[in-house]
């Protein structure tokens, strides 16, 4: 019986062990604009995206095609240690002169997440579709943004849920018919317009057959929701390369729970978050987290390891915020990263 009870247990280690060596992390960097000073809120300067790109070269990393990163999500496949993904939103015409030429030179591929309905008025600011089949050709996927780039989740006055639900339906398969008519091909991935989301769209998005993808910071991995997907936003204010280095190094906090999930707040406007962790390398006697615009928070564990809670000190602001937390893990310069969206 003791023989028994030691190979079980010897087992159940190499099981663990096996588990925590498959590696199913990746990172997705979201840009929007591209050497352009006036927008800096969501522009990065063309010496912060040369860096960005000399960086992941030059440290081996391994680009590729996001809806590849998905499916191996989907089908419980490993990937290559240092994945990373690059995609960008809203089609602007400084993606096609700024950003496609050095990307283009390497032969990386990227994803550009499109909102239809600019692109069919020929706005100026915006590529057009001859450029996107162009671009096509050489490695650059197209994506749903959404036909109308709407705050989705917000309903009209007057409209009922079942009338806000039929209405974002069709205009997300607005956007998806225009994108397959256009280009031939698109893939079942959308990304939220302000990466505003909430229970009831995140799900119009899964039973739609897409995964979805945030504007909330961190690495994916086999916990991610895949209503949810996170990306790194990359604007002049947090493009720093510094920064960008730990970003792209980053990996999957293992959340397996998170409550309350949807991120719209109604009366609590300083929200009790509870992270349910599965096992990792993670140093968790050091695990950090920050409120946007508020500094670090206490973390209260529940559970030694499994369990904790987290609070903002003040109520959250009008607009968008987020609750980070960090954790450093055995692997040198490598940290785990969690981020959390709220909306008020």
């Amino acid at each position: 019986m003791t023989f028994i009870r030691l190979v079980s247990g010897s087992m159940l280690f190499l099981v663990m062990a096996h588990c925590l060596a498959v590696n199913q992390n990746a990172v997705v960097f979201m840009y929007h604009h591209f050497g352009e000073s006036d927008l800096p809120s969501t522009n990065v300067r063309l010496d912060q995206f040369k860096l960005h790109l000399a960086l992941l070269e030059q440290d081996h990393y391994q680009i590729w095609p996001l809806e590849k990163i998905v499916t191996n999500l989907r089908n419980n496949q490993p990937l290559p240690d240092k994945t990373i993904a690059i995609t960008v939103d809203d089609a602007y015409r400084s993606v096609y002169t700024q950003a496609y030429p050095l990307l283009r030179a390497r032969g990386w591929p990227f994803t550009i997440f499109v909102s239809t309905d600019v692109i069919d008025q020929g706005l100026p600011a915006y590529m057009s579709w001859e450029q996107m089949r162009e671009m096509q050709q050489h490695h650059v996927s197209f994506a749903n943004h959404s036909a109308s780039h709407d705050f989705l989740i917000r309903m009209q006055k007057g409209e009922s849920p079942q009338d806000w639900g039929q209405r974002v339906t069709n205009d997300i398969k607005r956007a998806q018919t225009r994108i397959e008519k256009e280009l031939g091909h698109a893939p079942m991935l959308f990304a939220y317009p302000y990466g505003e989301y909430n229970t009831a769209l995140a799900n119009i998005i899964s039973k739609l057959g897409y995964t979805g993808f945030g504007q909330q910071s961190g690495a994916t991995g086999p916990y991610s929701d895949l209503r949810i997907l996170p990306r790194y936003p990359m604007a002049v204010a947090f493009a720093d390369i510094g920064e960008f280095k730990t970003k792209a190094a980053s990996l999957a906090l293992p959340v397996t729970h998170v409550e309350p999930w949807d991120p719209q707040l109604h009366q609590d406007l300083q929200p009790l978050m509870e992270v349910s962790l599965a096992a990792s390398d993670a140093r968790l006697d050091q695990l950090a987290c920050y409120v946007s615009g508020q500094g670090s928070v206490d973390v209260k564990w529940r559970d030694k390891g499994q369990r904790f809670t987290i609070r903002a000190n003040q109520p959250l602001p009008v607009g968008r915020s987020r609750y980070n937390c960090t954790a450093p893990s055995t692997q040198a310069g490598r940290y785990y990263w969690f981020s959390h969206l709220w909306i008020r």
